[in-house]
């Protein structure tokens, strides 16, 4: 929940009596949500309104592709063989390396190429009608998840601006705060609220207020809604993040949290094929017959089939429907049609398994439209809060300066006890988070700074 709100420095909800070890915690979260809300906010801002234009990436893709993506259900389908060489034929300059046969009977078969000149992590996307082979348009697609132009272009919108590596911190920086800001403002509502017997009065906003005590009421209440989907989607971002995300893989290659992965090298397997495998952009080998393989393996569209990457290699034959429920079975497939390895994801480890169904989520494909909804709500949801903060702020501002947080010194109340640990987990947290924790710094010496000019000037 990120807040700007700005208080006098006397809380008529706290009592003066009150001897928890919470008490003189309360100033020091109350002055961090502040300066959270003042100077990360606006990167918070910018991360939920590029993410809620994502959420509607997907249909805005199937609406400005839908010559490419559809085509005229016929009777029968062709060889998949046959559609690949048609591809092959509209772009000779193009390898093979993957292709996508969709289960939908109105749906194009894409077939991914490596062109020379293509961006790093792009493949080119030749799309063919299953039923004639005529090939129906030629596109860019992105990444694993194959975004075609306009999905890849909201897609780096929001993961960094357009500006590359270094547009990456914003992103970071915004979720390495969320939870923080979440969690703190999540404290700081439920301890306003104390007093207050009825769960409503936590839940819902009181319209009975005015000002920017009703602001607040709303600020509380929304972000209390939306609390758990914001520590979701800043652990999810994390995950994906330059260099917190180095330490997540770190952390996950120690715990062996990895996901596990099928061997498709060639080894023994290329004897056994005489030798025969086939690379990227070779000639195929029956890739109907590798297909079938795998259906009696019980893999079912959709599918995408990987070439071998090196002479002698087996076809990956993989499960791609991430939503639930999830078929993300794999297979390796000689160029013979024999099935010379299998990877199921019920085997996956727990770990392996969450990583797969947090990914997906935040991507907007585990529930499929109502993910998408979801992530759409959980945006609008911060923008929202953001505004109220902001609101608050300009609502009770000094007539200089960002506004008045709460009188510093409290935290020296707090016993030893409570602020030793205390400070070795935001020790901790700010090396694991290194954005956070360089920023948290700034905070200290902004606020210290803040302090002593005060001082001069009394």
């Amino acid at each position: 929940m990120t807040s700007t709100d700005v208080r006098p420095a006397a809380d008529p909800e706290q009592s003066p009596g009150r001897g928890t070890a919470w008490t003189p915690l309360r100033p020091l979260v109350l002055r961090l949500h502040f300066y959270a809300g003042i100077l990360i906010a606006p990167f918070l801002f910018v991360a939920a309104s590029t993410g809620l234009l994502y959420a509607a990436s997907y249909q805005i893709e199937q609406i400005v592709y839908r010559h490419e993506l559809t085509a005229p259900a016929g009777e029968s389908r062709l060889p998949l063989t046959r559609q690949v060489a048609a591809a092959q034929t509209a772009r000779p300059d193009g390898k093979v390396t993957a292709v996508r046969p969709e289960d939908e009977p109105d749906a194009t078969t894409r077939v991914l190429m490596d062109v020379p000149g293509l961006p790093e992590s792009t493949q080119l996307a030749v799309f063919v009608d299953p039923y004639t082979a005529q090939v129906r348009g030629v596109l860019d697609s992105y990444g694993s998840s194959g975004a075609l132009p306009v999905r890849a272009w909201i897609s780096h919108l929001h993961r960094h601006l357009h500006l590359g590596e270094p547009g990456r911190i914003y992103s970071e920086l915004a979720a390495s705060w969320l939870w923080i800001v979440a969690l703190g403002g999540l404290v700081l509502w439920i301890s306003r609220r104390r007093r207050k017997r009825g769960l409503r009065g936590l839940i819902a906003p009181d319209r009975s207020l005015a000002g920017a005590r009703r602001a607040l009421s709303w600020h509380g209440s929304v972000g209390l809604w939306a609390v758990v989907g914001l520590l979701f989607l800043s652990a999810t971002g994390l995950t994906w993040s330059k260099y917190a995300g180095e330490n997540v893989d770190e952390l996950r290659a120690a715990l062996g949290w990895t996901t596990p992965a099928i061997s498709t090298s060639s080894g023994e397997h290329a004897a056994h094929s005489g030798g025969s495998g086939h690379q990227h952009g070779g000639a195929s080998a029956d890739v109907d017959r590798v297909v079938q393989a795998a259906a009696g393996k019980g893999l079912s569209g959709p599918l995408e089939i990987v070439w071998p990457g090196e002479a002698g290699a087996p076809y990956l034959v993989k499960e791609i429907d991430k939503s639930v429920p999830q078929r993300l079975d794999q297979v390796a497939v000689d160029a013979n049609g024999k099935v010379t390895a299998e990877l199921r994801f019920a085997d996956y480890p727990l770990a392996a398994k969450l990583t797969r169904w947090g990914i997906d989520g935040q991507m907007g494909l585990l529930f499929g439209l109502a993910n998408q909804v979801l992530l759409a709500l959980l945006a609008s949801g911060v923008i929202t809060l953001i505004v109220l903060g902001y609101r608050m702020w300009w609502q009770r501002r000094p007539t200089r300066g960002f506004g008045r947080p709460y009188p510093r010194g409290g935290w020296r109340k707090a016993h030893w006890a409570v602020l030793a640990p205390l400070s070795v987990v935001a020790v901790a947290v700010g090396w694991f988070l290194p954005l956070m924790g360089i920023s948290l710094a700034a905070f200290l010496v902004i606020d210290v700074l803040l302090g002593l000019r005060a001082r001069v000037a009394r």
